[in-house]
């Protein structure tokens, strides 16, 4: 029910703040050895090694050069940015709420973007600090991360050490692991009101679902080590991040449980946002069992580095995301633009992306129980992942169309706008308050600040 964000002039700041970062990583690809080649997770000490001074020596060396620092850069402008718009988050869902509106009557949506903000606010200084440390490892000299003795790349070294690569690891993953919280509990939410309005019913368990999303953030920040098992990590410490990780399988069931029992004697339409709000649920379900598996150090061990890991990030988190984002989109479009988005064309779209999503990444349980290995350039040149290449070929093929059947989406999002059959003000008849102002919304988002009668 607010009508701006609590710090107007910081939310705009925290858009402009992305902007130096879009920057600088695209500057990274036109530097002098190219953009940054030390993977993603930017692991020591190839990408903790000193510049070098002159030309780049060595093709290891180029991997981490003037790309890298580049690419430091660039995320720590985002970073500063995710953290301005997490306060404002925070801040405006405490004070700015509707009269009436307490805590326990908020929107599910609500409630994941305001829990989100508060991992954001707590997960983004840790990696901030370490890319500052790494980007200072690199220019200037430090050994934050290089391990004594040094690292040598053609004609320049990293001089004599004294760090620990293992501190980035745990740094970096402190951050990276809630940072999948931070990308699927917004969707949770959306998908809970949007079934609301489909199954015309309260939403069974709303406190539980509420407490189930804090507990999974809270668990969140004390799983990072399970990113770990393989980097030398003591036995009875891997033994505390494995029971760790696993009590998250309970809240997630708790949530799974309340979406289903939603469901349960409803009378559902499938409308497009209904299609791919199931489809939320189906892709959740599939990756966090898992998930589970994965959870158990002596199953990780073998599993490490294999397909079965793509697989399950991609369900769990990707599709999931995905579906919740689309759901999310058809739901919310005629308040965004007053238009209705194509039905027809939005279930073509749904089910051909549902089909091909898992022909695409289901396979990838298989291949990776197979012990076929992520990130090789060239499988056929290994003898015992030869037999794999007929599912290879087949995956391969489903994720090309899969990409192109995104196609129909863009169509309808675009084509709505002019074409669009005109909505209402509250097309779904939901009962949320964002569906009491006109569609589009006025500036300052409602006619007249809504009221939230207070009772059950």
């Amino acid at each position: 029910g607010a009508d701006d964000m609590a710090f107007p002039t910081l939310n705009m700041l925290s858009y402009w703040l992305l902007w130096p970062g879009f920057i600088c990583i695209i500057a990274s690809f036109f530097v002098d050895g190219g953009a940054s080649g030390v993977g993603w997770t930017a692991y020591p000490t190839i990408s903790s090694a000193a510049m070098a001074s002159g030309e780049l020596a060595s093709p290891a060396a180029r991997q981490a050069g003037t790309g890298h620092v580049l690419w430091l850069v660039s995320l720590i402008f985002v970073g500063v940015s995710s953290l301005m718009g997490s306060v404002n988050y925070i801040t405006t869902v405490t004070h700015l709420r509707a009269p009436g509106l307490s805590l326990w009557r908020m929107p599910l949506t609500v409630w994941a973007l305001f829990i989100t903000a508060v991992l954001q606010a707590v997960a983004l200084p840790p990696l901030t600090v370490a890319l500052m440390m790494q980007l200072l490892d690199k220019t200037a000299g430090t050994n934050f991360f290089l391990p004594p003795g040094g690292v040598g790349f053609g004609n320049w070294s990293t001089g004599p050490g004294g760090g620990q690569p293992l501190l980035w690891q745990h740094l970096f993953w402190f951050y990276s692991h809630p940072a999948v919280y931070i990308m699927i509990l917004p969707a949770m939410g959306m998908v809970s009101d949007v079934m609301v309005a489909f199954c015309r019913k309260p939403l069974f368990g709303y406190r539980p679902m509420v407490y189930s999303m804090a507990s999974i953030a809270g668990l969140g920040f004390i799983v990072w080590g399970h990113h770990m098992f393989q980097s030398g990590m003591d036995p009875r410490l891997g033994t505390g991040f494995m029971l760790a990780t696993v009590m998250i399988a309970l809240p997630s069931a708790v949530k799974t449980f309340n979406w289903l029992a939603t469901l349960w004697g409803s009378k559902i339409t499938f409308s497009s946002a209904m299609l791919n709000a199931l489809g939320f649920v189906s892709m959740f379900v599939i990756g966090g069992l898992s998930g589970i598996f994965m959870a158990a150090t002596p199953v990780d061990v073998v599993f490490h580095d294999t397909y079965f890991i793509v697989a399950h990030i991609h369900y769990v988190l990707f599709l999931s995301s995905l579906f919740g984002i689309y759901s999310a989109t058809y739901f919310w479009y005629p308040k965004m633009f007053g238009r209705y988005m194509s039905e027809w064309m939005g279930q073509l779209h749904f089910a051909l992306t549902f089909i091909l999503a898992n022909c695409t990444f289901y396979p990838m349980h298989i291949l990776g129980i197979g012990g076929h290995p992520r990130r090789y350039y060239d499988p056929t040149l290994y003898e015992f992942l030869q037999p794999f290449q007929p599912l290879n070929r087949f995956m391969t093929v489903s994720a090309m169309l899969l990409g192109l059947v995104q196609l129909i989406f863009l169509l309808n999002f675009f084509g709505s706008l002019i074409f669009g059959r005109r909505a209402g003000s509250n097309p779904w008849n939901a009962n949320t308050l964002e569906w009491e102002a006109p569609s589009p919304p006025p500036h300052g988002n409602f006619v007249v600040t809504p009221r939230v009668q207070r009772g059950p």
